[in-house]
């Protein structure tokens, strides 16, 4: 999987206003100025604490930004589809770097959740797990 932005631990998670601006961002159409986001969001916040927001993120590698005149305008890098199968790779491969333990308990959580949500998922993931079987066969006999 792509890399879609640094994996340190501070800067894989997003703290509450951060992630309200990531969804303010991914439902808008085009490009967002620190004004335009601050006159989005739900409760009223200083100017300055908004635009440090868009600059962390930013800086965090989640944003691209353009400066116009005075003003900067920011895009999210990736999509949110993107972003939550980065963060849910990146909780996988977590857990599977421990014992082997945390692997057989993370493997059994996820078929009794995708189990519990729709037999048909179960299937998909039965699918998914032979495609992944081919890929890494044609890697090692090329």
């Amino acid at each position: 999987m792509m890399r879609l932005f640094q994996s340190r631990s501070s800067q894989r998670e997003l703290g509450a206003l951060e992630a309200k601006v990531m969804e303010l961002l991914w439902a808008s159409a085009g490009e967002t100025s620190v004004r335009d986001a601050l006159s989005r969001l739900p409760r009223p916040l200083a100017y300055t604490t908004v635009m440090t927001t868009l600059d962390r993120l930013y800086k965090k590698g989640l944003l691209e930004r353009r400066k116009e005149d005075r003003a900067f305008f920011y895009t999210p890098r990736f999509s949110k589809a993107e972003w939550e199968a980065q963060r849910a790779g990146d909780l996988l491969s977590r857990m599977l770097s421990r014992p082997e333990s945390s692997s057989d308990l993370l493997i059994s959580c996820l078929v009794d959740a995708v189990g519990s949500q729709d037999a048909a998922l179960l299937d998909q993931l039965e699918d998914k797990i032979r495609q992944k079987r081919l890929e890494l066969t044609k890697q090692r006999n090329p």
